[in-house]
């Protein structure tokens, strides 16, 4: 199951372990369990600090099997459980919970694991991933630290293709899926500080007081993208004092799969590059705060005073120049039926929710890269594909139109309307779109939505604030990156910037930096700054 390579290289993970640890399997007659118990017997082959066993019962099972608990010899009440196998993106999830039980420290701050190990009451996770979901594994690694780390929280992480009938019988149909105590609690890509923000009523008021402290920036970065990370780089390598605030640091490249055209890097996937970009970001003196969501700008009256930006938890912080990075997020169709039936079916992230509907009719909705990309990826999976595009013709690159049109359960529509996603109160059972040509209604019978229709920017928050938009409610920027503000730059997909690309929203972040450099150095400081400044 594991090969050479892999084995020499989780034995050197498993040299790490400070402390002996247990498997107990809970295994039937099938092939999974097979392939379970060849799994921990090799992982206990590689360590004199690890025991395998394979007598679990219906207790140790939670009632499915093949599944296995991760447990610290010396606390009973320090474990973790996987159901089915913890292979394809979840083989990382699996060492590191090794790693945790046996006492190597997990790489989070102190605080989040004070908060963790405080948290009261009984709580019982279930939480559902496909080996082929890339926001699955930060969910399955923030509950399995929960659970080893508090006696109060277990933690069952469940691979939704061993266990295809339970998963249908729960509803669910987008992954991560996470229940509490056996009610719906959470879906989506979910970092531990997040779940514990989730977890903690008093979250907002603690962060807001900690806002709340902070003495004004030279420089505020409000979002935290390629384009953000970029930008607070380059002013803090110019000595300015510097704060990035995102909603979550890494923005939509935390949601994007393959990655094949960022130069000199052939191959990289979103959450790689998010987690590497927020490892070059801690280089610098930068104050990064992530989970803050803006909400209001309240520009400088003068040239050289204070920008205030205001956030959800009624908190603010002020700067004298602001770079404004807040990026874009999926557009939705804005049909009837589609906000009732997301995750119900309609869904947004083929290579996450594909493997859900293997062997189901699912349509595609988006005849761009994103779209053709998508059915192509679904066809392999799913029984049958269907490519609904508003234009004439399909806008992805012809290599990829090329590669679609040679697929056999393929059928692509153009001129094609959607008007409606339908269902039975439960699910998606079918989608209504109109010919453009002909005006006549089709239904088409399926089970699945996904949505590729392209992005709408984050700019809601500065209606009113006097930064001009574009009637798509782009942040209008010059060829410096500068709005109509002084003192207030924008980059990357927030922007009238033409092509949203990350390589782009890169260069664009760095331009606006140094624009906000020779703003900086062109206008008088605030007293207070200068005054800190000396103090320093």
């Amino acid at each position: 199951m594991l090969d050479a390579n892999l084995k020499q290289q989780l034995s050197q993970y498993l040299g790490m372990l400070r402390e002996p640890i247990e498997l107990i399997a809970s295994l039937d007659d099938g092939q999974k369990s097979a392939e379970t118990r060849e799994l921990l017997e090799t992982i206990a082959s590689l360590s004199d600090k690890i025991t395998a066993s394979f007598d679990g019962d219906d207790a140790m099972s939670g009632g499915r099997r093949p599944s296995f608990i991760i447990r610290r010899a010396s606390d009973a009440s320090a474990w973790v459980r996987f159901a089915g196998l913890p292979l394809g993106h979840e083989f990382t999830s699996l060492v590191l919970a090794l790693l945790w039980a046996g006492g190597h420290p997990p790489k989070v701050s102190d605080e989040a694991l004070e908060i963790a190990r405080a948290i009261e009451g009984e709580h019982e996770f279930e939480m559902y991933f496909s080996l082929s979901c890339h926001n699955c594994p930060d969910v399955v690694q923030a509950l399995t630290l929960l659970a080893l780390n508090n006696p109060h929280v277990n933690a069952t992480l469940i691979e939704g293709g061993t266990f295809q009938a339970e998963v249908e019988e729960r509803g669910v149909m987008a992954v991560p899926a996470v229940f509490l105590n056996g009610k719906m609690w959470g879906s989506g890509k979910m970092s531990i500080e997040e779940i514990l923000a989730k977890l903690d009523t008093g979250a907002d008021a603690k962060a807001a007081a900690v806002l709340a402290g902070k003495k004004p920036f030279e420089v505020l970065v409000v979002g935290g993208g390629p384009a953000g990370a970029s930008a607070a780089i380059y002013t803090a390598r110019k000595g300015f004092s510097t704060g990035v605030v995102a909603e979550r640091f890494g923005g939509q490249v935390q949601d994007t799969m393959g990655i094949e055209n960022f130069i000199s890097v052939p191959y990289t996937e979103g959450p790689k590059l998010a987690a590497a970009l927020e490892s070059h970001v801690a280089e610098y003196d930068i104050d990064v705060m992530n989970l803050q969501r803006a909400e209001k700008l309240i520009p400088a009256k003068e040239l050289g005073g204070y920008h205030e930006v205001v956030f959800a938890n009624g908190a603010s912080l002020k700067a004298r120049s602001l770079v404004l990075t807040t990026g874009a997020r999926w557009r939705n169709l804005g049909v009837p039926g589609e906000a009732e039936y997301k995750n119900k079916g309609v869904a947004y992230c083929p290579h996450c929710d594909g493997p859900l509907f293997k062997g189901k009719r699912v349509a595609v909705i988006g005849g761009g890269n994103s779209g053709v990309e998508a059915a192509i990826d679904l066809a392999n999976i799913v029984g049958h594909v269907t490519l609904i595009e508003f234009d004439s013709k399909l806008r992805a690159d012809q290599v990829l139109v090329d590669k679609l049109a040679s697929m056999k359960n393929v059928v692509i529509l153009t001129n094609a309307q959607t008007t409606e996603v339908e269902g039975d109160g439960d699910k998606v059972n079918g989608l209504v779109y109109k010919n453009r040509e002909t005006g006549r209604e089709h239904k088409v019978d399926l089970e699945g939505v996904f949505v590729q229709i392209g992005l709408v920017p984050n700019t809601e928050w500065l209606k009113g604030s006097g930064v001009e938009l574009t009637a798509r409610g782009e942040i209008v920027i010059d060829d410096k990156a500068a709005t109509n503000l002084p003192g207030i730059f924008a980059a990357g997909d927030v922007t009238t910037v033409p092509y949203k690309q990350i390589i782009i929203a890169m260069g664009e972040g760095s331009k606006a930096a140094l624009s906000a450099f020779d703003y900086l150095i062109r206008n008088e400081a605030p007293e207070e700054i200068l005054e800190a400044a000396e103090a320093a």
